[in-house]
C-alpha cells in the first residue's frame, strides 16, 4: 500500500502534538492547524523557530518527507513568516 494512502490529512486534529523526526538536521516538529503555525526544533543548534501561516498540506508533506532538511530548505525556510521560541518556552 503506498505511504500517502495512510497519511491523515493534518487537519484532521485541533493539534497535531509533536513529531519526532528521524534526521540530522530536525529533532521534532509540531503543528497548531488552528493558528497555522509550525514550530520545528533543530539538531545543530538546538533551537525552536515557530513558523507562521504554514498550511496543514505542507506540515503533512513536510512529516512525510524522506529527506526533513532538504523538505524544510526548499519549501519552508525563507517562504513563511518565523521568529524564535526563547528557551524558556520551550516545549521539548
Amino acid at each position: 500500500m503506498p505511504q500517502s494512502s495512510t497519511l491523515k490529512p493534518a487537519s484532521s486534529a485541533p493539534n497535531q502534538g509533536v513529531n519526532v523526526m528521524p534526521s540530522t538536521s530536525v529533532r521534532k516538529t509540531a503543528s497548531d492547524p488552528e493558528r497555522k503555525v509550525l514550530s520545528v526544533w533543530f539538531v545543530a543548534s538546538g533551537k525552536r523557530y515557530e513558523f507562521e501561516e504554514v498550511p496543514p498540506e505542507t506540515f503533512a508533506a513536510f512529516t512525510a518527507a524522506f529527506a526533513k532538511g532538504r523538505f524544510f530548505n526548499e519549501h519552508i525556510r525563507n517562504r513563511f513568516r518565523y521568529r524564535q521560541v526563547a528557551a524558556g518556552n520551550d516545549a521539548g
